[in-house]
């Protein structure tokens, strides 16, 4: 069971590819110094997530789901919601959102991290103020056979997408040109 100390390590022991990366680390690291209340939501200003690049065995398609909120297409993911071990919340949130049972890490290493500005919205009848999730990224593997559906609260849509159509499906620009492209990159620099 990871506990706090693990993820330390483990974020401590990641090594950006860039500036956005570098800077994010350090500032997850921050947050994650001032104790636990970042692996809550309730932590209104900013908290942790654990999102998963999903691919396909062939590694050459990944699974999205349109976002209610955002109206685009986007990788898998949520709260932490007071668990440590952030491996586990990519994967189970990637079953959740998708229906696919059988999701494996690629690796248990953190993929990737990303600081990401949630805008205020409503969700269940209640508004949810502007904050950041400092988040973890999961390289994830799933079943590209089994059957897909959706998770009525959350998206109306589920997808298994080429590497280049995810990118033309994606509205938000930001995490089309700096995080999903990043993504990509990372996967194509992969020694596996």
């Amino acid at each position: 069971m990871k506990d706090e100390r693990t993820l330390k390590k483990e974020l401590e022991e990641f090594v950006p590819i860039n500036k956005q990366e570098e800077a994010d680390k350090k500032l997850i690291l921050k947050c994650l110094s001032e104790g636990d209340r970042i692996f809550f939501r309730e932590n209104e200003e900013a908290h942790l997530s654990a999102s998963g690049w999903v691919v396909n065995q062939a590694m050459d398609r990944v699974l999205m789901a349109y976002h209610n909120i955002y109206h685009s297409w986007a990788w898998t993911g949520g709260h932490a919601d007071g668990e440590k071990d952030l491996l586990s919340v990519a994967i189970r949130e990637a079953r959740e959102e998708t229906g696919i049972k059988t999701v494996t890490p690629v690796m248990d290493q953190i993929f990737s991290l990303e600081v990401l500005t949630v805008d205020g919205h409503e969700k269940k009848g209640l508004y949810v103020p502007s904050h950041l999730h400092l988040n973890v990224t999961y390289l994830l593997k799933g079943d590209d056979r089994e059957e897909i559906r959706t998770k009525e609260d959350e998206n109306s849509k589920v997808g298994w997408f080429s590497l280049k159509d995810c990118l033309e499906a994606v509205n938000e620009p930001w995490m089309k040109e700096r995080i999903y492209k990043k993504l990509i990159e990372k996967m194509e620099n992969l020694k596996i």
